[in-house]
């Protein structure tokens, strides 16, 4: 036990990781997983939500069987993403890009018709996001 207080053991065993700026070199190594997770997070929460509709409020079982399994794994995959993304932010580029490719899906599956002004929004949220990964010093990139 001696040897776990001074940390030699744990410390030969795993060596430590920090998570977020200034990563160790183990951190490092995981590369840009946390925007891969980022990325099979929303595309999970988007077929959920397809399948939402698919469900016809909840009375047809496989579509809701199937958006309760892609909620989950949304949820597990942002949860992993949130090792290293800031809340708010990650919650941002969600919901942007969630809200963008719901509404593309809507378009083209569902027949849903979009006005200008609705195609206009959807570009500006969709501008934000790429503002946010590509300018913003709170994302790691």
């Amino acid at each position: 036990m001696a040897m776990l207080r001074r940390g030699k053991v744990i410390g030969a065993l795993w060596a430590p990781r920090r998570i977020g700026y200034g990563a160790t070199v183990n951190a490092r190594k995981r590369g840009k997983m946390h925007q891969i997770h980022l990325i099979v997070a929303i595309l999970f929460e988007v077929v959920a939500t397809s399948l939402l509709k698919e469900a016809n409020g909840f009375t047809r079982l496989w579509p809701t069987l199937g958006m309760i399994a892609c909620y989950a794994a949304a949820f597990y995959f942002l949860g992993l993403a949130l090792k290293v993304v800031p809340v708010g932010l990650a919650y941002a580029i969600w919901s942007g890009l969630g809200i963008v490719l719901v509404a593309a899906i809507g378009y083209v599956l569902f027949g849903q018709k979009l006005d200008f002004w609705a195609v206009l929004g959807l570009g500006l949220i969709l501008g934000g996001v790429v503002i946010i990964n590509t300018l913003s010093r709170s994302v790691p990139h």
